[in-house]
């Protein structure tokens, strides 16, 4: 009888183990980024305006990436700058909601960001933010931005 009950609790510390172990595993999968991409961020973009895709609207809030490249900004270190479908040579933003472009996103780093080459591709990551909004310092007007963000150069 001793011999069963330390059996058995053999085989569930083994399986203990073996829950925890997947769970740690998963953890970076379960905290995965999703990836957009700016044919995805909208359903159409119409006389009646801009609708956003439902996953566009599902991942508000969230942490996502994004890649694109950066727009050359407006002064050389900035907390801010816009990331483009493609490669631009000069700064994209417009003066209301009606001319806004589905082919850009603004993005709030999290610290000052010194500009890369406007043709070097980069990946940015932080939380989606949807919906009009006016930046009191500068007056922009952005649909989506991406907040507390971070990015690298990628291929």
């Amino acid at each position: 009888m001793f011999a069963a009950t330390q059996t058995g609790g053999s085989r569930r510390r083994f399986l203990l183990g073996l829950t925890a172990s997947l769970v740690l595993l998963a953890s970076p999968l379960l905290h995965a980024s999703e990836l957009l991409t700016f044919d995805g961020l909208y359903k159409s973009n119409t006389v009646l305006g801009l609708k956003f895709a439902d996953r566009t609207l599902a991942l508000k809030g969230q942490t996502v990436r994004l890649r694109g490249y950066m727009a050359p900004p407006l002064k050389p270190e900035s907390k801010f700058f816009v990331l483009t479908r493609e490669p631009v040579a000069i700064c994209p933003f417009c003066s209301s909601d009606a001319e806004w472009p589905v082919d850009i996103v603004v993005i709030y780093a999290s610290k000052t960001v010194l500009p890369t080459n406007f043709s070097e591709r980069i990946e940015v990551e932080g939380a989606l933010e949807v919906g009009s909004f006016i930046d009191p310092a500068t007056g922009f007007v952005s649909q989506l931005r991406i907040r507390d963000a971070v990015f690298h150069k990628i291929n």
